[in-house]
């Protein structure tokens, strides 16, 4: 039967006693027991961008003039991005609702970009397996096509095999900063050079790492170069909602240049009610994200970020120490942020998704990667905390598995 709004209105306190009983089942992010879609950096943080958002949740970033608040914290966030991020003189970029609109936006720039310049027919994106299915989604959206590369031997983009992949279609090609399958930098360098061989749009997919990968340079992690430092990079997609620990949803997409940007934009004015112009898929845009992000950012500073960056790796070395452990486990690649995977040194002796639903039993959820076959966990601060209870629970789970063998034969989790 068809839910329907109430005749008569409710009060807050049984609402909010419904609402908290309707959460009673989610998983507790709170106590880490999530390594997906939730990151956890502490409930002063989580206040901070509650607070912010509630004080701006009406405004409506649609309307810079009626609400130039809005207009100076977003033009602050990006400023602050392309700072982090290496960007030149004369980069730009917007606020967006998130990594897929973000990345959406980007190819959307690309798209009009090769159309202005007088190239025809149906773009094409090349990039590498393991990039963000939003690549799918946005090729689909504007009427471009995809051609996925396989990674090389390292879980990394294969820049040789993604040029050989280009045709006279291809637009755009894509490396991602971390990729979140496997929690590996792409050699950007290398895919820039490709760039700069076949005149192509060279988009970052750092969704994951923007916002992380500059605070764990700083620690002394090293990984490649994968920003604005390459002069080759058009575009880099990152999101405030994940590393930079703000409000959903908050994402940024940076460019090069005004001139690039130009092509992002939409503008509209033949109708009744005068013009209109957006920067981004949204019309009305949330005054509250834009404030959340600006409150966290100001509140961690270079300092907390760095912290919660030192925080996260530090987790991340001692869990991957304790699945290496494990005679009959493995990881994968050399992940240097918050994201790595891990499965079964011998697929055949050991069913690695029979262990994933043991853990889930135990009220740990994450991620699955299924080429190889493992676990998948993203990590946040909050996890620093649990992660001894993961790893006593991970030895539990392993050995019951080992001690029924094929009990998780067909299982296969997926994201939903």
């Amino acid at each position: 039967m068809r839910h329907e709004l109430p005749r008569a209105g409710q009060s807050w306190s049984e609402l909010e006693g419904r609402m908290r009983e309707f959460g009673s089942e989610d998983v507790d992010w709170r106590d880490g027991r999530a390594a997906v879609y939730v990151f956890h950096a502490g409930e002063d943080v989580l206040d901070v961008a509650r607070q912010a958002y509630a004080l701006f949740q009406s405004e409506n970033g649609l309307g810079a003039a009626a609400f130039p608040s809005l207009a100076r914290m977003e033009r602050e966030v990006i400023e602050m991005g392309l700072s982090l991020l290496q960007a030149p003189e004369g980069a730009c970029g917007n606020m967006t609702s998130g990594g897929s609109e973000s990345i959406l936006m980007a190819v959307k720039a690309c798209r009009d970009a090769a159309v202005a310049a007088g190239r025809s027919g149906i773009g094409e994106i090349v990039l590498p397996r393991s990039a963000h299915p939003a690549f799918e989604k946005a090729a689909h959206y504007l009427g471009m096509t995809t051609r996925r590369v396989r990674v090389a031997a390292n879980y990394e983009a294969d820049a040789s095999a993604m040029e050989s992949a280009c045709t006279k279609q291809t637009w755009m090609i894509v490396g991602s900063a971390p990729c979140f399958p496997y929690g590996v930098v792409d050699p950007i360098a290398e895919l820039g050079q490709v760039a700069e061989r076949h005149d192509l749009w060279l988009h970052v997919d750092a969704c994951v790492g923007g916002y992380f990968a500059p605070f764990a340079r700083m620690n002394g992690v090293e990984f490649a170069d994968f920003d604005f430092s390459i002069p080759a990079v058009c575009t880099i997609s990152a999101d405030l909602h994940k590393y930079g620990y703000t409000a959903k949803g908050a994402s940024t997409i940076l460019h090069r240049s005004e001139g690039q940007r130009a092509h992002q934009i939409f503008s509209f004015d033949d109708w009744p009610a005068g013009g209109m112009t957006t920067p981004t898929a949204a019309g009305t845009r949330p005054g509250g994200a834009i404030a959340s992000a600006w409150a966290v950012m100001n509140y961690l500073g270079v300092e907390g970020y760095c912290a919660k960056a030192a925080t996260v790796v530090a987790t991340r070395e001692k869990l991957m120490s304790a699945v290496v452990a494990h005679p009959e486990l493995e990881t994968f690649a050399d992940p240097r942020l918050g994201l790595f995977a891990f499965g079964a040194r011998e697929p055949e002796a050991l069913e690695i998704f029979a262990v994933w639903a043991r853990m889930k039993q135990r009220g740990w959820f994450t991620g699955v990667v299924t080429e190889p076959s493992g676990i998948h966990l993203m990590l946040s601060p909050a996890h620093a905390a649990a992660a001894d209870a993961y790893i006593g629970d991970l030895a539990s789970a392993l050995d019951e598995v080992l001690g029924r063998s094929g009990s998780g034969e067909g299982l296969v989790p997926r994201y939903n």
